[in-house]
């Protein structure tokens, strides 16, 4: 497989720039250029890689790693000599550095900006026009991750409890931890 791997940074790169309210806002885009576009990974890969790195314990931007191990692994071939092919590793590296790079080094320029101008109106305003951006990111998220393993048609339960949680949460200051043990005591008593 002749692999870019300039390309699979620059497209990493470009999401950290987006990647308002975190990198797991930037999944909807993220799916439609590694799985649609470029074919690098398969739509099981992609939200397995979700998963695991959900599950796991550490920081959210894990499934970013995951994301860059398996095009590796996918670039190197069914077939290897080594026990771990350096794509896989180089892989990783390439879209963790990609991902993280660009937006440290604004987050850092723009908080010491913003820190320094913290009262100005345009600094609040941006603040408050942010948060509908923010909002739509996760929504179109949940939306890929939700189609990928859900079908609207026969799962229609978990479409409802997903409608109720998220009502839940716009109205009331309930803790969100209730929610996702709510969530898996339906889950396992089998409802959902």
């Amino acid at each position: 497989m002749n692999f870019e791997w300039f390309a699979l940074f620059q497209h990493f790169a470009s999401m950290s720039l987006l990647a308002i309210g975190g990198a797991i806002a930037t999944t909807s885009e993220m799916h439609r250029y590694l799985v649609e576009q470029r074919a690098w990974l398969t739509d099981q890969q992609f939200t397995s890689s979700i998963a695991l790195a959900q599950a796991a314990p550490g920081p959210n931007i894990l499934f970013v790693a995951l994301f860059g191990w398996q095009v590796g692994l996918n670039a190197a071939g069914p077939a290897t000599d080594r026990l771990i092919p350096w794509s896989a590793l180089l892989g990783m590296a390439v879209s963790m550095i990609g991902i993280l790079g660009p937006s440290s080094v604004l987050t850092y320029v723009a908080s010491q900006w913003a820190h320094r101008h913290r009262t100005s109106r345009g600094v609040r305003a941006f603040k408050a026009g942010m948060a509908p951006v923010v909002v739509a990111l996760l929504l179109s998220t949940a939306w890929v991750l939700a189609s990928a393993r859900v079908d609207p048609a026969r799962d229609w339960r978990a479409w409802a409890l997903t409608a109720v949680s998220a009502l839940v949460v716009w109205r009331t200051r309930l803790h969100l931890l209730w929610l996702l043990g709510f969530g898996a005591l339906l889950g396992g008593l089998g409802v959902l």
